[in-house]
This record gives C-alpha cells, structure tokens and sequence, in this order.
C-alpha cells in the first residue's frame, strides 16, 4: 500500500468550536473523551463525554458520562447521564454508541472493575437512547480474561458484516522486573504507572454478543523508542481508498500520558495499520505537553465532524469539534 495523502484530514486543533468547558480550571478538570455516532434513520448527531475532577475533588476523576444529542453536530443538549457510583467504579472512561438495528442500539461502557481496580468493558442495550439501564450491563472484555492489566476506551465499527471493536490496553512490560498486583492497582489505574505499556487492541464479533479477541493492532514500542513509545492507542478508524485511515494518539511516558498527541495511521485493514509520522505527532497543542487526544470522526452532510479533548494553557481539558 502507498503512503495516502491525508493531509485533509489534518487542521489546527486550537481554532475548533469548543462545545464542552470543564467544571473546573487547572490540572485534571477535563471535559473530554469524546464518543460520536451519526444516525442516518433520525439525521441526528449523538456525543458521548466524560467530565473528569482531579483526585480527591469528589466525584473525583471520570465521574459521569453524559449523551448529548444535535442536529448540526455542533450544538449539543445533554439527555441522558450515568455516574460512576451507578457501577461502584472509582472511575468512567471513555464509551461508544451504535446502532445496528431499528429498536436495537448498544452503548459501550469502560470503567474501573470494582472487583479488582482493573479497567473492564461492559455492554447495555436498549430500543432508545435514552432508554439504556446501566444495571442490565453485561460484560464484554475484561482484563483478567485477556491477561492484560486493563482494557479501556472501545469503538466499534462494522466491516464486511462484522463488528470490529477496537480497544487500549495496558500490559506489562515484557523486559521490567515482575510488578506485584499492589504496585500496579493500589491507585486503580495500571496506565498511570509507568509499569505497563499501553497498546491497541481488536475484537470481533458477528451478532454484537460473542467477542473474539483477534490481539494488539498498533503497539507501543516502549519508553525511549519515540513520542508514542508508552502509548499508541488508535481512536477511530475512516474509510479510505485503499482501506482505512485513523486517528490514533500516543505517549512517550508516564509523565504525559493524561496529555497525549494524535497522529494518523493508515492501512489496507484493521490489523495491518502503519504510523505517518514516526517522527512526531501531527495533530497537537502548542502550549503545556500538547494534549491533543481522544479523537473521533464522522462523516454527514457533505462534511467530516471531528471530535476530540484539548489541553488548555492552564492544565484543564475541554472538548472541541472541527468541520472538515
């Protein structure tokens, strides 16, 4: 496959249409995490967010997700909102909306597992948006069923006829020294401890029920070998001439991985994906570490709607939309 132009997919992320403010100003307020669906059926623009308050500020880190709902995709109103105390998790992540039938929409959840402090993806199902109980959930990846350490932020897409669920996960870092359960969950998130690395990962599924885990997809090198050497996680995916083309985000370590940059991948499938830019991030901001991250893309009307969570100048995150 040659190297595509994209350059049509790259703009300034500083000039986008801020439609979240977070609750609070400085390190770790964030609106962001963003999660976008456009229904044909009903011509409406559906977001998911996560508002997030820095630790000990409660309900502190991802304490709700939020469904808004737009008929431009620019202006949204919230309709419906979940807590993290409805699951007992200390944290919500990111989530993913589709529909794959009339009266059958799904909603993708990732929290912190009570059970063992390891980030886990759960699904719920109803015949609305707004009708989704989060106490009916069931499980669809768990990291203890993987092996990994967490599994956290799914999109999903469907391609010739299946569902393909793309996910981060944080596995151990094949050369440390072995870490013990307590050092890597004691905090209830293993990606904060610079004792994993974070990779991206597939599954698949033919009804939307039954997973199978297909592996990682774009790995992170490890720390030292580039500026997505801690994290590499793949956001969303487009089609494109000869396949498809994502927007991904990365780290180089611990020390910015609340902040990561994005960049763009490309590929003839999901499981042969190729960085653009080995060199650097593409898409970033101009101040602080640069947090650019968590993008998500649709196409309507004519136009692509890019979604994603930027960093401000004075440590918060707030959320933004671009029309390409």
């Amino acid at each position: 496959m040659t190297q595509p132009d994209l350059t049509h997919l790259l703009f300034d992320p500083e000039a986008g249409q801020v439609i979240r403010e977070p609750l609070g100003s400085g390190d770790g307020w964030w609106a962001g995490a963003p999660g976008a669906f456009y229904d044909e059926v009903a011509n409406r623009f559906y977001l998911l967010y996560r508002y997030r308050r820095p630790r000990g500020v409660e309900p502190d880190r991802g304490g709700e997700l939020l469904l808004a709902e737009s008929e431009d995709g620019l202006a949204f109103r919230d309709v419906w909102r979940l807590t993290k105390a409805e699951l007992g998790s200390a944290s919500l992540e990111r989530a993913c909306l589709r529909r794959l039938d009339r009266d059958d929409w799904r909603l993708w959840v990732s929290y912190v597992d009570p059970a063992d402090s390891r980030w886990r993806i759960d699904e719920l199902r109803a015949s609305s948006p707004l009708g989704f109980d989060a106490s009916a959930r069931r499980p669809v990846l768990t990291a203890g069923d993987l092996g990994v350490e967490g599994v956290k932020d799914p999109w999903v897409a469907s391609v010739d006829g299946a569902l393909h669920m793309v996910v981060s996960l944080a596995a151990r870092v094949p050369s440390a020294a072995p870490a013990s359960d307590t050092d890597l969950h004691s905090t209830a998130d293993a990606y904060d401890t610079g004792l994993i690395l974070s990779h991206s990962g597939l599954a698949m599924s033919p009804d939307g029920r039954d997973w199978g885990w297909q592996g990682p997809i774009l790995s992170a090198g490890g720390v030292g070998t580039g500026w997505d050497g801690y994290s590499a996680r793949l956001a969303c995916v487009l089609p494109a001439e000869e396949g498809f083309v994502g927007y991904y985000d990365g780290a180089y370590g611990v020390a910015n991985h609340y902040d990561e940059a994005t960049s763009l991948c490309a590929g003839p499938d999901l499981r042969h994906l190729a960085r653009l830019s080995p060199d650097g991030p593409l898409l970033r901001a101009p101040h602080g570490l640069g947090c650019c991250r968590y993008f998500d893309a649709v196409r309507a009307h004519g136009h692509t709607h890019v979604y994603y969570e930027y960093g401000r100048p004075d440590g918060s995150h707030d959320l933004r939309v671009t029309v390409l």
